[in-house]
């Protein structure tokens, strides 16, 4: 077992299953290279169906380059209606081909506009509006430009298999891959980690440190301006009578969320903690819940690390462990997992249920802890409290006002993908259930710092 790179050593993914060397070469040096379609779970009613019945049209869009909320932003602009009318059930990367549904509501087909770099095509309407369980997963084909050790690939691959509870032989035909479910470092942010250091603040009550953690708090990696700014925040947060709106008068306008929560101090004070809780409430709900989601990807990093750190299977249960059952609806393509349909492991059903595992109908999971999550017993049980004891954490913690509060889950810890290698060029084919990162995967054959993946 080789340790991962330091960058993703800070957000908990310590370690590497295969131990040849990587690849090496570069992703997304052109957006051709990197390519998403999405695997639908989600019917449209035909085009001519009554509008009042059916009330959203739905849309199949492929976008060369564009954010997810940048397209909905410019389709919404170019309607003349509000940006709250477009939804899509998964965001995509910037830097890609990406094919996905989008849903607007009560909009007119025939006003639909032409938008650079996109393609939309008119699928039929739907009687409501996408949301994140109709997206089943993502079918991705991945280009390595100049990779140093293509040969490489050959040797990851059947370490992957290993790993996946294969034999390693085989090659293409070889069977599945698998890697540890890890949370990929977009969770965290790519060129600035930061969020789940937000999210175990605002967890353990501690709202100035939240604030200040995500507005000062500078990184290496950024701007020198921006770093700057962060400074000088830092530096007033260590006064007794900090300049808030000196601080909001250095910060660049593109920080708009640092800016608001700077804003909110300067405005309204920051005397107790609930002047920063209401700071920190000054951007937008879904990124309040992102911070708290990003402290629970971070622990689930930190517990799949000790699992492997122990020598712990992925591909079968230990007693104690808790399992969920495959997703029966999943697109054939996909061995994706329900995290509804969970079940305790006891010693007499071991056995039992490591069979299911072989067969791709269960999996071995570990806490998103909330409020309701069900933690293991025994050593995967211990592994995960001993990991929320580190970080300070309780379930009941979790117990938050607003956006912050979550009841938890948990969440499958293998990622298993039968997965292609092609050679001329050095490209990889596979699909991923939906809420997993195809970064996973390819760290494992790259074996590259995060902003190079």
């Amino acid at each position: 077992m080789r340790e991962a790179h330091t960058v993703e050593r800070r957000v908990g993914m310590e370690y590497y299953v295969s131990d040849v060397d990587g690849v090496g070469g570069r992703l997304r040096v052109d957006v051709d290279d990197f390519r998403v379609r999405e695997l639908e779970r989600f019917d449209a009613e035909p085009l001519s169906s009554d509008p009042g019945a059916y009330g959203h049209l739905v849309l199949r869009v492929t976008l060369r380059g564009w954010d997810t909320n940048d397209f909905a932003a410019r389709l919404s602009d170019a309607l003349g209606i509000s940006r709250e009318r477009v939804s899509w059930a998964g965001t995509k990367d910037k830097r890609a081909v990406t094919t996905q549904l989008f849903t607007v509501r009560d909009a007119d087909p025939e006003r639909l506009p032409e938008v650079r770099d996109a393609e939309i095509e008119v699928l039929g309407r739907a009687g409501r509006d996408l949301g994140f369980g109709d997206l089943a997963g993502n079918a991705f084909e991945i280009r390595v430009r100049e990779p140093d050790r293509p040969e490489n690939a050959d040797a990851i691959t059947a370490q992957l298999r290993t790993f996946a509870g294969g034999d390693g032989e085989g090659g293409n035909e070889g069977g599945p891959i698998a890697v540890p479910n890890y949370f990929g470092q977009q969770r965290f942010g790519s060129m600035r980690p930061v969020t789940h250091e937000v999210g175990l603040r605002v967890v353990r009550g501690e709202w100035r440190g939240a604030v200040l953690a995500y507005v000062g708090n500078p990184a290496e990696t950024e701007p020198d301006d921006t770093r700057d700014a962060r400074a000088f925040v830092d530096e007033q947060a260590s006064r007794d009578d900090p300049d808030w709106r000196a601080a909001l008068r250095r910060m660049p306008g593109r920080l708009r969320y640092e800016r608001s929560m700077l804003h909110r101090l300067a405005d309204e004070g920051a005397e107790t903690p609930d002047d920063f809780k209401r700071a920190l409430e000054a951007v937008p709900s879904n990124l309040q819940r992102l911070f708290v989601n990003a402290a629970q990807s971070y622990a689930f990093n930190r517990i799949l690390s000790e699992r492997l750190r122990r020598g712990l299977p992925f591909d079968r249960p230990v007693e104690g462990d808790v399992v969920c059952f495959a997703d029966r609806d999943a697109p054939d393509e996909l061995v994706a997992p329900d995290a509804d349909r969970l079940q305790r492991v006891t010693g007499r059903r071991v056995e039992v249920v490591a069979k299911h595992c072989e067969r791709g109908r269960a999996f071995v999971t570990a806490p998103l802890v909330g409020t309701e999550t069900e933690l293991g017993e025994r050593e995967p049980g211990e592994i995960e409290c001993d990991v929320l004891a580190d970080l300070g954490l309780d379930p009941s913690d979790f117990a938050l006002p607003g956006n912050f509060e979550s009841t938890g889950t948990r969440r499958a810890i293998l990622l298993r993908t039968d997965l292609t290698v092609g050679r001329d060029p050095l490209a990889f084919s596979f699909a991923l259930p939906s809420g997993s990162y195809a970064t996973a995967v390819m760290r494992e054959y790259l074996k590259a710092g995060p902003l190079d993946l």
